[in-house]
């Protein structure tokens, strides 16, 4: 099993940092803004609390729970039972990867986007699970085409991955969409897992849709979510599973073998993260718009054509047909030093792309520009 790419990544810029070269990283989603100070103020106050360094329960205490319930009432008008409804996770990542090793058997189908978030695959192929890959393409706004879904797969298959708004891609499914999906899963018995981790990283007026706004989605699915994108808590790992208590039954069982429940003093903090007024998330998203509109600007002066994308936290970029993602992305970390990921880390169907996160200050990214922009027309491209 191969490192993962950001590990490897990491590795390389480290090296280049210690030959004194600055590199403007626009490959990783890991938001540089802080969270709201009164997140910290939280966390310092649970901390300072003599009862609150000894283990917690795997699912948190009721009150974090139930923050997940409110949030998820107000934003998206969604009923949670915080009892049997939400499991805490340390990250969705790690909910993602766990959440396979409780479901899927030896030989078991896994439907996956491609391109997709390599976790999905890894998480599947751990458990020994089959891949049958479901293309997003441009021309069907990059949702899974159902259809062609071959019907022996679609009857064999046990899980079923989807992620909205999507990274790599940014694309946002329609609540049709997520109608469409709950009768196929139905139909085919299959469980969707919906992995919502940028949800509220949009720039329209509302929220992107959650797919348990439809009736009777949890009797097939589960939402994975995230405090990572949406409060700047990337590294807090903060994450829930939320929906079908049976499949959430599997997912806690295994916790309870795998882990020992997350730090107190995060969880405090976590719970009031969620009951901040919504305009804080609104200012936020505001500044990643600006700074979008930056690389949407600069790319489109290369002739580069390109959508403006309405959510997350990055933008899918084609590259000349000359280049394969990775060399190109390669050559432009050692020759222009600017990091970006390489669009085949996200499976087959990112060939001919890169992915370029908006997680730096606005003069950075400026300054990431213009270095992309003239090794861009400058090089052998």
């Amino acid at each position: 099993m191969k490192k993962h790419f950001f590990a490897q990544l990491d590795e390389t810029i480290a090296t280049l940092k210690t030959q004194g070269v600055d590199v403007i990283r626009l490959d990783i989603g890991s938001p540089d803004l802080p969270p709201h100070p009164s997140v910290i103020e939280t966390l310092n106050r649970s901390v300072s609390r003599a009862d609150s360094h000894g283990y917690q329960s795997h699912l948190g205490p009721l009150s974090y729970r139930e923050a997940w319930a409110g949030m998820y009432k107000r934003v998206f008008d969604v009923e949670l039972d915080p009892a049997k409804e939400i499991v805490t996770l340390l990250g969705t990542k790690e909910g993602i990867f766990h959440f396979s090793q409780a479901y899927i058997n030896q030989g078991d189908v896994v439907l996956i986007p491609n391109p997709y978030y390599s976790t999905y695959l890894r998480g599947a192929e751990f458990a020994g699970g089959e891949a049958h890959f479901m293309p997003l393409l441009a021309e069907n706004d990059y949702l899974p085409d159902l259809d062609a879904i071959p019907v022996e797969i679609a009857d064999k298959a046990k899980l079923m991955w989807i992620n909205y708004p999507n990274n790599p891609l940014s694309a946002i499914a329609p609540r049709s969409f997520f109608e469409e999906i709950v009768s196929f899963a139905k139909k085919h018995d299959i469980l969707i897992c919906a992995d919502a981790a940028y949800s509220q990283v949009y720039y329209g007026e509302d929220a992107p849709p959650s797919i348990l706004q439809i009736e009777r989605a949890k009797d097939v699915a589960i939402e994975f979510n995230s405090l990572s994108k949406s409060h700047n808590m990337a590294g807090w790992r903060i994450g829930t599973a939320v929906g079908n208590k049976s499949a959430l039954e599997k997912l806690l069982k295994l916790k309870t073998n795998a882990d020992s429940g997350h730090f107190g003093p995060m969880l405090d903090a976590a719970s009031h993260a969620m009951v901040l007024e919504s305009s804080w998330i609104q200012e936020r998203n505001e500044i990643y718009r600006q700074r979008r509109d930056v690389i949407i600007q600069s790319l489109r002066k290369l002739e580069v054509d390109i959508q403006s994308p309405q959510a997350s936290l990055y933008i899918w970029c084609p590259i000349p047909t000359s280049w394969t993602s990775e060399k190109f992305a390669m050559a432009m970390l050692k020759e222009a030093n600017v990091s970006v990921a390489p669009g085949t880390i996200f499976g087959s169907r990112g060939e001919g792309f890169i992915r370029i996160s908006i997680t730096q200050p606005r003069k950075r990214i400026e300054k990431a520009m213009q270095k992309m922009s003239t090794w861009w027309k400058t090089g052998d491209k």
